[in-house]
Order: C-alpha cells, then sequence, then structure tokens
C-alpha cells in the first residue's frame, strides 16, 4: 500500500514511486508482493513471527524498483530543469528492471505494474507540459485509498480486517462472533491506521502539487513511500501479533 507503491493497504507500494505510489505489488497494491525469495512481502509480512521491514518492502530489489524511477525523476529534473528527459528517464528504469527480471526468470508482473503507473505518469505530465503532473496520479491513488477505507469504517466492514482476516482464514466470522471482539476492535484500529497514512500524505503533499514545487513533492514522495508503509506495516504488527488465536470451527 504504497503511496508509492508499490505500494497500498490493499496490496500499494508495491508501493510505486512512478508517480502513482503503491509499495510493488505496490501493492503493490493495498495489495501483497512477493519477495523473489519467496519470503512474506507487503501486507502479507504482518503476519510473520518476526517482522522483517527489508522483507515487508519487498528486498533490495522491491525498493530499487520501487523507489528508483522517483528518484531518477527528481534527479534529472533538478539537473535539467526538462521534462521530456525526466520522463523518459524513469521509463528506461523500469524496462530496465523488467529485463533484468526477464533475464533471472523472475515474476515480471509486479514490474509490470511499475511500468504502467509510469507510462500513464509520464502521459499526463507530458500532454500537460507540466513536471508536477508526473505524481498527479499517486494523489488520485492515494485519495481513492483514503476513500475506501473510510467508507469501509462507516459501514463498519473495516478494510484492513478483511484484508488481515482473509490471509489469517477467517474473513468475516470476527465481525460477528462475540468470542472475537477484541479481535474486531484490533481491526478497527489497525483500519484507522492506514487511513492515517494515506490522510498523512495527501495532507503532505497536495499542497505541495497545487504549488507546483515539482522538486519538493518528488522529494516528499520519496520520503513517503516504502519507508512510511514498512513503518505502518511494522505498527501493525505489533497489533496482529497480539491478535488472540482463532476460535476453532465446529465441526459440521
Amino acid at each position: 500500500m504504497n503511496d508509492d507503491g508499490a505500494a497500498a493497504p490493499c496490496t500499494e507500494h508495491a508501493t510505486r514511486s512512478d508517480g502513482a505510489d503503491t509499495p510493488s505489488d505496490g501493492a503493490r497494491g493495498a495489495t501483497a508482493g512477493t519477495s523473489p525469495s519467496g519470503g512474506n512481502s507487503g501486507l502479507r509480512s504482518v503476519l510473520s513471527s518476526d517482522f522483517d521491514v527489508w522483507q515487508a518492502l519487498g528486498g533490495v530489489r522491491g525498493l530499487v524498483e520501487t523507489g528508483a524511477p522517483g528518484f531518477i525523476f527528481v534527479a534529472v529534473y533538478v539537473a535539467t530543469g526538462e521534462l521530456i528527459p525526466s520522463i523518459v528517464a524513469p521509463l528506461i528504469v523500469s524496462l530496465a528492471a523488467i529485463v533484468a527480471r526477464l533475464v533471472q526468470r523472475i515474476d515480471v508482473i509486479p514490474a509490470l505494474g511499475g511500468l504502467m503507473g509510469i507510462v500513464i505518469s509520464a502521459m499526463w505530465a507530458w500532454r500537460s507540459g507540466d513536471a508536477t503532473n508526473y505524481f498527479a496520479t499517486g494523489l488520485i491513488t492515494n485519495t481513492a485509498y483514503l476513500a475506501g477505507i473510510l467508507l469501509s469504517l462507516v459501514v463498519r466492514w473495516p478494510a484492513m480486517g478483511l484484508l488481515i482476516g482473509f490471509m489469517r482464514g477467517d474473513s468475516t466470522r470476527w465481525r460477528t462472533d462475540p468470542a472475537q471482539v477484541a479481535t474486531k476492535k484490533a481491526y478497527i484500529r489497525i483500519t484507522w491506521m492506514w487511513a492515517g497514512l494515506f490522510a498523512f500524505r495527501i495532507l503532505v503533499q497536495a499542497p505541495l502539487y497545487f504549488a507546483d514545487a515539482t522538486t519538493l513533492l518528488g522529494i516528499a514522495r520519496l520520503l513517503m513511500g516504502p519507508l512510511l508503509f514498512g513503518m505502518v506495516a511494522w505498527l501493525t504488527w505489533l497489533i496482529v501479533r497480539k491478535l488472540p488465536p482463532l476460535p476453532q470451527q465446529d465441526a459440521s
């Protein structure tokens, strides 16, 4: 569930640093990605017995694939002040990541998702002639995630509870089972935490976007992408690890 990202609680971040931040998924989503080593990454890392922030972010490859495009965009834009080189450079980096995965026979789907986000962001910036619009899709993505999470809380179906419950093998019974009241309350707290992540990103980045502060916005996106995702994932893990075990299901 990455702003960037990669990454989103539903999957981004993958957080993507392409202007549609969701950590590598991204995602992510959410959404959670799987590292090449086969370990738990993305949101699935909150179910691990020991939390490993590097594994949660997809390892070195995940950080490079989600962070490099955004970093390259900012670096080229600061160095040249030109839009075209700034949007072409991240595309080259993303294509190189896909080629590297193909050569190493690693799943290319996460990298293809990142490339799609970069293409959309680059096209938006190019068509508008405004480099700041490279980050517009990220703001829209974060706003959509925040709206969805808040809606899930309003209707009392906390989104993070559904995701974590599904991964634990109990998608919805915790909502109505009197024996799982503590679990339900924990899922609501976790969902509010992820809502806070997306709200924080929007509160910081939206004013920079409307002020056309492209460089500062790019830096904010980098700082609030995988690292912020990792921090909230760690806080989520602290809560999940204290959840009571799932009750035994009645034999039919």
